[in-house]
């Protein structure tokens, strides 16, 4: 393969677990791309523009956003280290499906389109383990949709809390640091609903607000609230 590399690192691929690729297969994909990093709160992609870049997270948090004419915001996807994303519009070559922006200070890698296919073309076998995450991504969103259309927002603040969390020593971590800002524009709610729903639930015992930042959640909480 012959592309050109602006600038390239060797970190320990402990930072980019992206399932279902392989480390080797990642290793593959980084060692072709440009590391760059981003401050907070910058905007990497925008809603509706086109592009011809894919972007692997190495470090810091990303989200994922769409916002109405009125200026109203709803979060489609927190993200963070091992995971990628604006692998659409490479894909399809289409407008950017929803705009993404850091939530802290990043570091990406980033990937053109010609450098992709250059690897798919090479390695054909990661073009069906990116088919194959693109799948599961669909039917996540497709379960959002559901949750917003056929559930409260208590039910709808349950799922973000267990979507994101993973088993720790004391129960389910939280992965993320999530404000009630950003829960609530994931649930389509308001701050001041989500953060009463969030008071009972450390009233009641089911959650904790760690140091950190990161919640966490210690028996499963009731299905109605």
């Amino acid at each position: 393969m012959n592309v050109m590399q602006e600038s390239t690192s060797p970190d320990s691929l402990e930072v980019l677990h992206l399932p279902p690729l392989t480390e080797e297969e990642i290793a593959f994909i980084r060692q072709h791309g440009s590391r760059r990093h981003y401050p907070k709160n910058t905007i990497l992609i925008t809603e509706g523009d086109r592009g011809d870049q894919m972007y692997f997270i190495l470090k810091g948090r990303v989200k994922a956003y769409t916002d109405d004419d009125g200026g109203k915001s709803v979060i489609l996807n927190i993200q963070g280290p091992g995971e990628y994303f604006g692998e659409l519009a490479v894909i399809d070559d289409c407008p950017r499906s929803c705009s993404v922006m850091t939530l802290e200070a990043s570091d990406l890698v980033i990937v053109t389109r010609e450098v992709f296919e250059a690897c798919l073309l090479e390695r054909p076998e990661i073009a069906l383990r990116f088919f194959s995450a693109l799948t599961r991504r669909v039917r996540d969103l497709t379960h959002i949709v559901k949750s917003l259309a056929l559930e409260d927002v208590y039910g709808r603040i349950i799922r973000v809390l267990e979507k994101l969390s993973s088993e720790s020593a004391d129960g389910q971590r939280l992965t993320v640091r999530l404000t009630q800002q950003e829960i609530a524009d994931m649930v389509g709610a308001s701050r001041v609903m989500v953060g009463k729903i969030l008071k009972d639930l450390t009233t009641g015992g089911f959650i904790r607000l760690e140091k950190d930042r990161h919640y966490v959640i210690l028996k499963p909480p009731p299905r109605h609230w």
